[in-house]
């Protein structure tokens, strides 16, 4: 699977279109439905009704996977990378800035005290240059402590919501000790092993779901699936709950394993449906402008489970009518069966 989509022509829509797939896998194996259909939508923001909890916890995983598969393979395990997961900025400069300024500043210094004094024109200057660099400077560093959280008071964890006695940054230190214990393993028992320790552990009150998301970048980070992030929660779905639940411990690193096999089978022929389906719309554009927005909507249907008039009209940036005349154009399957409010996919 990994070596299809290294060099695949469809390997950034096979990605965009896994992320949705996975996590909706990843709600339906927390016991709750998400349909595909909303969660385009409420990505895209056009939602047709008001979007539920369970929408919101699904976006928020479709989100964190988008940001570990676009960062590099060592991120998501880094110490910064699981706070950002976690929802958490990391520790800014207690100063209040990055250093550069500071430094700039401290240059400023020496070339004034190289002299013994700042050095002065003859006649006087009226350049305001280095005073607006000054207010710039001040102005970003007050944006960058605003947007880090760093002004804002600190909001205590209401007791009805959150154990208090849950200390989850020791959780999650112990976890990655026991990741790093498994080092010398072959990627794919690390990453069983690391699974059934995140399940042991349960480091995260309210964001279990991350566990499975680590596990994938596990395996990213080992080189195994360095083209690709593991669709875990697709293989896990096919997986029988007895199995994955068992109190067997070899049962349940057997069901991972399956789970694995599972994934990549599935993404394999999700992966020869899009080369198919790419080269039969690429014939309708035989005869065509250079300045047609056919290709363009063929890498967008290619990307996304299914588009609505609404969505390739913003993302093309034409009117809803000329999306209507392109989809016709290419002949997508009208997914719905309704007259208004229609959606197609391939």
């Amino acid at each position: 699977m990994d070596e299809r989509l290294r060099a695949s022509p469809v390997a950034s829509g096979w990605a965009s279109r896994t992320h949705f797939h996975d996590a909706c896998a990843s709600l339906w194996l927390a016991g709750e439905l998400v349909h595909l259909e909303d969660l385009v939508l409420h990505d895209a923001g056009m939602d047709i009704r008001a979007p539920t909890h369970e929408l919101t916890r699904a976006h928020a995983v479709l989100r964190a996977r988008r940001l570990v598969a676009g960062k590099e393979p060592k991120w998501a395990l880094s110490p910064a990378g699981l706070m950002q997961l976690r929802g958490r900025p990391s520790s800014p400069d207690p100063r209040g800035g990055s250093g550069r300024v500071h430094e700039d500043e401290g240059q400023d210094v020496d070339e004034q005290d190289s002299d013994g004094a700042p050095e002065r024109d003859e006649a006087p200057s009226h350049d305001l240059s280095k005073e607006f660099a000054a207010i710039d400077a001040v102005l970003a560093r007050s944006s960058r402590l605003l947007q880090e959280g760093v002004l804002a008071p600190k909001r205590e964890r209401d007791p009805l919501v959150y154990d208090l006695d849950w200390n989850e940054d020791a959780r999650l230190q112990e976890w990655r000790s026991a990741l790093d214990a498994t080092r010398q393993r072959p990627p794919l028992v690390t990453a069983a092993l690391s699974l059934e320790a995140w399940q042991v552990l349960d480091p995260l009150q309210h964001v279990r779901w991350l566990g499975q998301l680590l596990v994938s970048a596990v395996l990213r980070e080992r080189g195994k699936t360095a083209a690709h992030l593991l669709c875990l929660n697709v293989g896990l779905r096919h997986v029988p709950r007895e199995r994955r639940r068992s109190r067997d411990r070899t049962i349940r690193l057997l069901a991972f394993a399956e789970a694995v096999t599972a994934a990549a089978e599935i993404g394999m022929k999700e992966h020869d449906r899009l080369m198919l389906t790419r080269a039969q719309l690429e014939r309708k554009l035989r005869g065509r402008r250079s300045t047609s927005q056919l290709p363009k909507l063929i890498e967008l249907v290619l990307a996304r489970p299914i588009v609505t008039a609404a969505l390739i009209a913003q993302e093309l940036g034409i009117t809803q009518r000329g999306a209507q005349n392109l989809v016709a154009e290419l002949g997508l399957r009208e997914t719905t069966g309704r007259g208004r409010y229609r959606a197609w996919g391939i």
